[in-house]
Protein backbone atom coordinates (compact mmCIF):
# COMPACT_ATOMS: atom_id res chain seq x y z
CA UNK A 1 0.00 0.00 0.00
CA UNK A 2 2.61 2.49 -1.12
CA UNK A 3 0.13 5.30 -1.81
CA UNK A 4 -2.01 5.08 1.31
CA UNK A 5 -3.46 8.50 2.09
CA UNK A 6 -2.78 9.84 -1.41
CA UNK A 7 -5.39 11.08 -3.88
CA UNK A 8 -5.04 10.03 -7.51
CA UNK A 9 -6.84 11.14 -10.68
CA UNK A 10 -6.95 9.04 -13.86
CA UNK A 11 -8.37 10.29 -17.16
CA UNK A 12 -9.41 7.86 -19.85
CA UNK A 13 -10.11 5.47 -16.97
CA UNK A 14 -13.10 3.76 -18.55
CA UNK A 15 -11.07 1.05 -20.27
CA UNK A 16 -7.65 -0.26 -21.23
CA UNK A 17 -4.56 1.26 -19.62
CA UNK A 18 -6.61 3.92 -17.83
CA UNK A 19 -8.84 1.37 -16.10
CA UNK A 20 -5.81 -0.74 -15.16
CA UNK A 21 -4.09 2.35 -13.80
CA UNK A 22 -7.09 3.37 -11.71
CA UNK A 23 -7.28 -0.13 -10.24
CA UNK A 24 -3.54 -0.18 -9.57
CA UNK A 25 -3.75 3.14 -7.72
CA UNK A 26 -6.59 1.74 -5.62
CA UNK A 27 -4.66 -1.44 -4.82
CA UNK A 28 -1.74 0.76 -3.76
CA UNK A 29 -4.02 2.43 -1.24
CA UNK A 30 -4.91 5.70 -2.98
CA UNK A 31 -8.29 7.37 -3.18
CA UNK A 32 -9.11 7.48 -6.90
CA UNK A 33 -11.08 9.86 -9.11
CA UNK A 34 -12.13 7.99 -12.22
CA UNK A 35 -12.71 10.14 -15.29
CA UNK A 36 -13.65 9.31 -18.87
CA UNK A 37 -15.73 10.92 -21.59
CA UNK A 38 -17.81 7.71 -21.53
CA UNK A 39 -19.75 8.02 -18.28
CA UNK A 40 -20.98 4.42 -18.18
CA UNK A 41 -17.49 2.98 -18.69
CA UNK A 42 -16.12 5.27 -15.98
CA UNK A 43 -18.87 4.13 -13.63
CA UNK A 44 -17.92 0.48 -14.29
CA UNK A 45 -14.33 1.24 -13.29
CA UNK A 46 -15.54 3.02 -10.15
CA UNK A 47 -17.55 -0.08 -9.20
CA UNK A 48 -14.44 -2.25 -9.62
CA UNK A 49 -12.52 0.07 -7.29
CA UNK A 50 -15.30 -0.03 -4.72
CA UNK A 51 -14.94 -3.80 -4.69
CA UNK A 52 -11.26 -3.30 -3.73
CA UNK A 53 -12.43 -1.19 -0.81
CA UNK A 54 -10.71 2.16 -1.38
CA UNK A 55 -12.58 5.48 -1.66
CA UNK A 56 -13.43 6.52 -5.20
CA UNK A 57 -15.63 8.82 -7.24
CA UNK A 58 -16.57 9.10 -10.91
CA UNK A 59 -16.41 12.43 -12.75
CA UNK A 60 -16.97 12.15 -16.53
CA UNK A 61 -15.10 14.79 -18.51
CA UNK A 62 -14.00 15.76 -22.00
CA UNK A 63 -10.32 16.59 -21.52
CA UNK A 64 -10.25 18.76 -24.65
CA UNK A 65 -12.61 21.21 -22.91
CA UNK A 66 -10.91 23.59 -20.47
CA UNK A 67 -14.06 24.14 -18.43
CA UNK A 68 -14.61 20.41 -18.03
CA UNK A 69 -11.00 19.93 -16.90
CA UNK A 70 -11.24 22.74 -14.35
CA UNK A 71 -14.44 21.19 -12.98
CA UNK A 72 -12.78 17.76 -12.83
CA UNK A 73 -9.98 19.06 -10.64
CA UNK A 74 -12.31 21.15 -8.48
CA UNK A 75 -14.66 18.23 -7.85
CA UNK A 76 -11.77 15.91 -7.02
CA UNK A 77 -10.50 18.37 -4.41
CA UNK A 78 -14.03 18.91 -3.12
CA UNK A 79 -14.44 15.15 -2.67
CA UNK A 80 -11.01 14.23 -1.29
CA UNK A 81 -9.46 17.51 -0.12
CA UNK A 82 -6.32 17.44 -2.28
CA UNK A 83 -4.64 15.98 -5.39
CA UNK A 84 -1.36 14.08 -5.09
CA UNK A 85 -1.10 11.96 -8.23
CA UNK A 86 -2.46 12.21 -11.74
CA UNK A 87 -2.35 9.96 -14.77
CA UNK A 88 -3.29 11.90 -17.89
CA UNK A 89 -4.20 8.94 -20.04
CA UNK A 90 -7.22 9.96 -22.13
CA UNK A 91 -6.50 9.57 -25.83
CA UNK A 92 -7.81 8.49 -29.19
CA UNK A 93 -6.35 7.00 -32.35
CA UNK A 94 -6.14 8.98 -35.57
CA UNK A 95 -7.33 7.76 -38.95
CA UNK A 96 -4.65 5.87 -40.89
CA UNK A 97 -3.47 7.90 -43.88
CA UNK A 98 -0.19 9.04 -45.34
CA UNK A 99 0.58 12.70 -44.69
CA UNK A 100 -0.49 13.97 -48.13
CA UNK A 101 -3.80 12.10 -47.86
CA UNK A 102 -4.58 12.92 -44.23
CA UNK A 103 -7.70 14.80 -43.16
CA UNK A 104 -7.60 18.18 -41.45
CA UNK A 105 -10.59 17.50 -39.21
CA UNK A 106 -9.06 14.23 -38.03
CA UNK A 107 -5.75 15.99 -37.32
CA UNK A 108 -7.49 18.71 -35.30
CA UNK A 109 -9.51 16.18 -33.28
CA UNK A 110 -6.45 14.03 -32.53
CA UNK A 111 -4.40 17.02 -31.38
CA UNK A 112 -7.31 18.36 -29.32
CA UNK A 113 -7.66 15.18 -27.27
CA UNK A 114 -4.17 13.68 -27.24
CA UNK A 115 -2.10 16.85 -26.86
CA UNK A 116 -4.26 19.78 -25.83
CA UNK A 117 -6.11 17.51 -23.40
CA UNK A 118 -2.86 16.59 -21.67
CA UNK A 119 -1.82 20.26 -21.56
CA UNK A 120 -5.14 21.34 -20.04
CA UNK A 121 -4.92 18.61 -17.40
CA UNK A 122 -1.28 19.38 -16.64
CA UNK A 123 -2.03 23.07 -16.21
CA UNK A 124 -4.90 22.48 -13.79
CA UNK A 125 -3.20 19.67 -11.87
CA UNK A 126 0.02 21.59 -11.35
CA UNK A 127 -1.90 24.63 -10.09
CA UNK A 128 -3.60 22.44 -7.49
CA UNK A 129 -0.44 20.55 -6.55
CA UNK A 130 1.36 23.82 -5.88
CA UNK A 131 -1.29 24.47 -3.23
CA UNK A 132 -0.72 20.97 -1.79
CA UNK A 133 3.05 21.35 -1.64
CA UNK A 134 3.81 18.90 -4.43
CA UNK A 135 2.71 15.87 -6.38
CA UNK A 136 3.49 13.47 -9.21
CA UNK A 137 2.04 13.39 -12.72
CA UNK A 138 2.33 10.76 -15.44
CA UNK A 139 1.29 11.49 -19.01
CA UNK A 140 0.50 8.74 -21.48
CA UNK A 141 2.56 9.29 -24.62
CA UNK A 142 3.45 6.29 -26.81
CA UNK A 143 6.33 4.70 -28.65
CA UNK A 144 4.73 6.84 -31.36
CA UNK A 145 6.06 9.77 -29.37
CA UNK A 146 9.61 8.48 -29.77
CA UNK A 147 9.71 7.15 -33.33
CA UNK A 148 7.87 7.58 -36.63
CA UNK A 149 4.34 6.27 -37.11
CA UNK A 150 3.82 5.78 -40.87
CA UNK A 151 0.22 6.62 -41.80
CA UNK A 152 -0.30 8.01 -38.31
CA UNK A 153 1.12 11.51 -38.52
CA UNK A 154 -1.49 13.20 -36.33
CA UNK A 155 -1.05 10.59 -33.61
CA UNK A 156 2.74 10.82 -33.79
CA UNK A 157 2.62 14.62 -33.68
CA UNK A 158 0.40 14.59 -30.61
CA UNK A 159 2.42 11.97 -28.74
CA UNK A 160 5.76 13.66 -29.56
CA UNK A 161 4.15 16.81 -28.20
CA UNK A 162 3.21 15.02 -24.97
CA UNK A 163 6.85 14.06 -24.46
CA UNK A 164 7.86 17.69 -24.98
CA UNK A 165 5.23 18.95 -22.55
CA UNK A 166 6.32 16.39 -19.99
CA UNK A 167 9.97 17.37 -20.11
CA UNK A 168 9.19 21.09 -20.04
CA UNK A 169 6.83 20.90 -17.06
CA UNK A 170 9.27 18.64 -15.22
CA UNK A 171 12.03 21.21 -15.51
CA UNK A 172 9.76 24.12 -14.63
CA UNK A 173 8.49 22.55 -11.38
CA UNK A 174 11.39 20.32 -10.33
CA UNK A 175 12.23 22.54 -7.36
CA UNK A 176 8.61 22.82 -6.26
CA UNK A 177 8.24 19.13 -5.44
CA UNK A 178 6.23 18.28 -8.55
CA UNK A 179 7.52 15.43 -10.67
CA UNK A 180 6.29 14.94 -14.24
CA UNK A 181 7.03 11.86 -16.33
CA UNK A 182 5.59 10.07 -19.34
CA UNK A 183 5.01 6.47 -20.24
CA UNK A 184 5.46 5.41 -23.85
CA UNK A 185 3.57 2.13 -24.25
CA UNK A 186 4.14 -0.04 -27.26
CA UNK A 187 1.72 -2.68 -28.50
CA UNK A 188 -0.78 -3.20 -25.67
CA UNK A 189 -3.96 -5.25 -25.46
CA UNK A 190 -6.55 -2.44 -25.50
CA UNK A 191 -9.67 -1.50 -27.44
CA UNK A 192 -7.55 0.79 -29.61
CA UNK A 193 -5.31 -2.12 -30.60
CA UNK A 194 -8.33 -4.32 -31.32
CA UNK A 195 -9.78 -1.70 -33.65
CA UNK A 196 -6.44 -1.35 -35.41
CA UNK A 197 -6.26 -5.13 -35.89
CA UNK A 198 -9.78 -5.31 -37.30
CA UNK A 199 -9.03 -2.56 -39.82
CA UNK A 200 -5.62 -4.02 -40.75
CA UNK A 201 -5.51 -7.81 -40.11
CA UNK A 202 -1.76 -8.14 -40.72
CA UNK A 203 -0.61 -5.13 -38.74
CA UNK A 204 -0.04 -6.81 -35.38
CA UNK A 205 2.41 -9.37 -36.71
CA UNK A 206 4.23 -6.59 -38.55
CA UNK A 207 4.76 -4.52 -35.40
CA UNK A 208 5.16 -7.30 -32.79
CA UNK A 209 8.09 -6.33 -30.51
CA UNK A 210 11.10 -8.54 -29.75
CA UNK A 211 9.49 -9.85 -26.57
CA UNK A 212 7.01 -11.64 -28.85
CA UNK A 213 3.70 -10.54 -27.33
CA UNK A 214 1.55 -7.56 -26.54
CA UNK A 215 1.69 -5.90 -23.14
CA UNK A 216 -1.25 -6.35 -20.82
CA UNK A 217 -2.72 -3.09 -19.46
CA UNK A 218 -1.81 -3.98 -15.87
CA UNK A 219 1.87 -4.18 -16.85
CA UNK A 220 1.76 -0.57 -18.00
CA UNK A 221 -0.24 0.48 -14.95
CA UNK A 222 2.40 -0.81 -12.54
CA UNK A 223 4.91 1.60 -14.05
CA UNK A 224 2.47 4.48 -13.57
CA UNK A 225 2.02 3.71 -9.88
CA UNK A 226 5.78 3.36 -9.41
CA UNK A 227 6.38 6.77 -11.05
CA UNK A 228 3.88 8.35 -8.65
CA UNK A 229 5.31 6.68 -5.55
CA UNK A 230 8.12 7.80 -3.27
CA UNK A 231 10.19 4.95 -4.71
CA UNK A 232 10.58 7.19 -7.78
CA UNK A 233 11.38 10.35 -5.82
CA UNK A 234 14.37 11.24 -8.06
CA UNK A 235 12.61 10.44 -11.34
CA UNK A 236 11.31 13.36 -13.36
CA UNK A 237 11.29 14.55 -16.96
CA UNK A 238 11.53 11.03 -18.36
CA UNK A 239 9.69 9.30 -21.21
CA UNK A 240 9.78 5.61 -20.35
CA UNK A 241 9.39 3.19 -23.26
CA UNK A 242 7.28 0.21 -22.17
CA UNK A 243 7.47 -1.50 -25.52
CA UNK A 244 8.85 -5.01 -25.20
CA UNK A 245 12.08 -3.92 -26.81
CA UNK A 246 10.57 -2.33 -29.92
CA UNK A 247 12.65 0.86 -29.75
CA UNK A 248 15.82 -1.10 -29.00
CA UNK A 249 15.99 -2.41 -32.57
Amino acid sequence: MILTGKVALVTGAGSGIGRASALAFARAGACVTVSDINASSAAETMDLIRAIGTPTCCIPADVSNSGAVAELIAKTVERFGRLDCAHNNAGIESALAATAQSDEADFDRTIAVNLKGVWLCLRAEIAQMLKNGGGAIVNTASVGGLVAVPSGGAYAAAKHGVVGLTRTAAVEYAQQNIRVNAICPGLTRTGMTERLARANPNVLSAIMPPIGRMAEPHEIAQAVVFMCSDAASYLTGQALALDGGATAI
